[in-house]
């Protein structure tokens, strides 16, 4: 029997009647996809269907409970058979941060005549983050330095092999690896909280609470404290101009030390650290995306690739530690100068 007829059998048995119809809300970059349930008295729910010979859907379950009892508005789960991978949850509707910030066409100057409502939309972002770094994570993974390397690993292996052609020399795996061993000497030393790991505009609903409706948490871990304002700031669907991106950062810190969250005395030292987990995030999610679109025949990730070698690019010239690795980042990726990978 096919995903589809699964989900309508189950649905007739958890709605117990057959008057509802289904239509595609969206998907993501694993195998989950989400259809949503309309009812003919006007109400609707979200199925998650999460084919369980490749997710596991109890992960979610157990993460969404643990982020609301913290305030944090994750949906909540109205039915679900976890053998089967479809889970029943409450539907936040459409309209996600990215959707608000696409009329900017990408990018938002801070000068921009919209800046309040995004300054205003941001800053509920902020106020979630700090209740979810504030959750009970002491069921959560770690995200040590064994995961942080195997992430950044994927740049090499995805991106400049097999994207670029470009397998590194000897040389430039031993410039690698020194950038990769004092990057991460920093990011491990940050205090370790819930982190959400794609905390981005995305995955942000717009409510009528004013308290977005966070999704795709289910690999939510225990690690660096910079790491989801950094995703909510450096995304690779909206681009916030550096001026907007350390207001957030300013904001986000100053809440987080009112609220007693671990972060550095100093805004300055704060901020390299965001700036250093920064290049870790862009090194896998450049991987990731190439990985997408090889393996998995998603290509629509590639375009977005661009954006995070600027971010690599400008933070490493930054920083007189990282700029033997921004280097290495831009002679790979000058080879694809021609279809708009340029340093």
């Amino acid at each position: 029997m096919s995903r589809t007829s699964l989900m309508q059998t189950w649905l007739v048995s958890v709605l117990g009647h057959t008057d509802f119809t289904v239509a595609p809300a969206s998907s993501d970059a694993s195998f989950r996809s989400y259809h949503r349930v309309s009812l003919p008295q006007g109400n609707s729910f979200i199925v998650m269907d999460a084919p369980p010979e490749h997710e596991d859907c109890r992960p979610f379950v157990r993460i969404a409970e643990l982020l609301r009892a913290a305030g944090v508005n994750t949906p909540r789960i109205q039915a679900q058979s976890l053998e089967q991978g479809f889970l029943l949850l409450e539907d936040f509707g459409s309209q996600t941060y990215l959707d608000v910030f696409a009329p900017f066409a990408g990018f938002i100057p801070f000068n921009n005549p919209a800046l309040p409502q995004v300054r205003l939309l941001l800053g509920h972002a902020i106020e979630s983050l700090v209740a979810l770094q504030q959750a009970d994570g002491s069921q959560l993974p770690p995200y040590d330095e064994a995961l942080l390397r195997r992430e950044v690993m994927l740049f090499p292996e995805w991106f400049a092999a097999k994207h670029l052609n470009r397998p590194l020399t000897v040389q430039e795996q031993q410039v690698w690896e020194d950038g990769i061993a004092i990057l991460l000497a920093n990011i491990t030393q940050q205090a370790a909280v819930p982190v959400h790991r794609d905390f981005t505009v995305r995955n942000l609903m717009l409510t009528a609470e004013h308290n977005p409706g966070v999704l795709d948490f289910q690999d939510a871990v225990v690690g660096p404290i910079s790491y989801d304002i950094l995703s909510l700031t450096r995304d690779a669907f909206i681009g916030f101009d550096d001026e907007l991106v350390l207001d957030c950062v300013v904001r986000y810190w100053e809440q987080a030390r009112k609220a007693g969250l671990p972060v550095p005395e100093q805004i300055d030292e704060f901020w390299r650290d965001f700036e250093w987990m920064g290049v870790q995030r862009h090194l896998k999610v450049a991987g990731i995306f190439a990985r997408l679109h090889y393996r998995d025949g998603k290509s629509k990730y590639l375009a977005e690739i661009p954006r995070f070698l600027d971010y690599i690019r400008k933070t490493c010239n930054r920083y007189e530690e990282l700029r033997p690795l921004g280097a290495l980042v831009r002679d790979l990726a000058g080879i694809e100068e021609q279809v708009g990978y340029t340093f």
